[in-house]
């Protein structure tokens, strides 16, 4: 018995209304821009606070904006209907390995969080409670899913892979491409019943699936009582982990090297610009000055506890900084923002500190994992990610 399924209701894309995931966005004037360049994608209904005729309004305010903007798409020809159905994924770039993965439906009771909580579906991340409730408003509103949990398949993930190479492959034309703003193109196929979809949700549903990227989505999902949610099952050949970084838009503390000194902190100030650092160090940039930290560990403490991640969050923003991790102030930044984007918005007085932070090992991700452990909140930037408003689950 797999905890992976067919979707019952689908409205799959006929072209132009993908999107980047709502939470992929290091600044939120970023999405307006872009549902004002393109009013069709499925970032508007995500986002519809964002949209340029809602920027002020509360997101809770704009859920009916979001309901007839699905309903004018639908409409429009934007999607057609499926049923029973699951839809083979490949992202390809050039220079870039293929990615594959497939659209499905997976069991909410199957997701654990911790090390006695049974289930199949490991989700490894603290969350922000405030985006899921978003997240659940929005389901409930629209009756719809527009966007997946990235689920990774640890158990059979070769033999997924091959399989949805060698399906793709056979597949033909696929059903709707997508390019995405890094330049990938994103294809589709529908799988109807039968026995290729069989064996594919038998081998994505084969064994422990990490949350990848959704952890917020997932959660929705719980809180929200929905007994599935829609996701990509991927494969650990598909994806990277790049860094993902903080940005600071006010200091509290304006001697915070003195204090991070003072806190136990090895500093050293660089002649170079901050960039991405090495596992064991941070780099920070603020008035045109850039540092090389070592944060020190907790002695006696588990793995998690001594990631750099976990260190910034509970030395230098928490103790030294004095902000909680939820705090309006900071921003986090994943692995599509280089190291000069950071830079240049503490140039220009769009923040004040920038904190780049080694990317997460997929070593240190397995081991977190199958310890049943929580990663520190937005510690893992997987690429490439699943794209938003390619596949919609019908809940209803």
């Amino acid at each position: 018995m797999t905890v992976v399924h067919p979707i019952s209701r689908a409205w799959i894309t006929t072209g132009g209304t993908g999107a980047q995931n709502y939470d992929e966005f290091a600044d939120d004037a970023e999405i307006t821009a872009i549902i004002a360049a393109n009013p069709h994608s499925a970032l508007a209904i995500e986002m519809p606070h964002r949209a340029p005729d809602s920027v002020g309004k509360a997101f809770l305010d704009c859920l009916p904006d979001a309901a007839a903007r699905l309903a004018e798409a639908k409409a429009a020809g934007g999607y057609s209907p499926a049923s029973d159905v699951v839809v083979l994924y490949r992202i390809t770039a050039p220079g870039e390995p293929a990615a594959y993965g497939l659209w499905s439906m997976v069991d909410t009771d199957q997701i654990s969080t911790s090390a006695d909580e049974p289930g199949l579906v490991i989700r490894n991340e603290d969350v922000f409670i405030a985006k899921v409730r978003e997240r659940v408003a929005l389901a409930e509103a629209l009756q719809t899913l527009l966007s997946p949990v990235l689920l990774l398949q640890t158990g059979k993930g070769d033999e997924l892979h091959a399989a949805l190479a060698a399906a793709t492959d056979a597949a033909g034309a696929p059903a709707a491409t997508d390019t995405d703003q890094s330049g990938r193109t994103h294809a589709i196929w529908v799988i109807p019943a039968g026995p290729l979809q069989d064996e594919l949700t038998a081998l994505a549903g084969g064994g422990e699936l990490v949350v990848a990227d959704g952890n917020h989505r997932s959660l929705a999902a719980q809180t929200g009582g929905l007994p599935r949610f829609l996701a990509v099952v991927t494969t650990p050949a598909s994806v990277a982990i790049q860094p993902y970084n903080r940005l600071i838009s006010e200091l509290p503390a304006a001697d915070f090297v003195e204090r991070l000194t003072a806190a136990g902190a090895r500093v050293e100030e660089l002649p170079r610009p901050a960039a991405v650092p090495a596992k064991g160090t941070i780099e920070l940039y603020a008035g045109g000055r850039s540092f090389s930290v070592v944060l020190p560990s907790a002695e006696g403490a588990g793995a998690v506890d001594n990631l750099d991640h976990a260190l910034v969050e509970r030395i230098l923003l928490g103790d030294v900084l004095g902000l909680d991790p939820g705090d309006k102030r900071i921003s986090y930044v994943g692995g599509d923002y280089p190291a000069e984007w950071l830079r240049g918005e503490v140039d220009a007085g769009r923040a004040e500190l920038a904190v780049l932070i080694a990317p997460v090992t997929v070593d240190d991700f397995v081991a977190v994992n199958l310890a049943r452990q929580k990663l520190p909140r937005k510690s893992t930037w997987f690429t490439p990610k699943a794209r938003g408003g390619l596949v919609l689950a019908q809940l209803d």
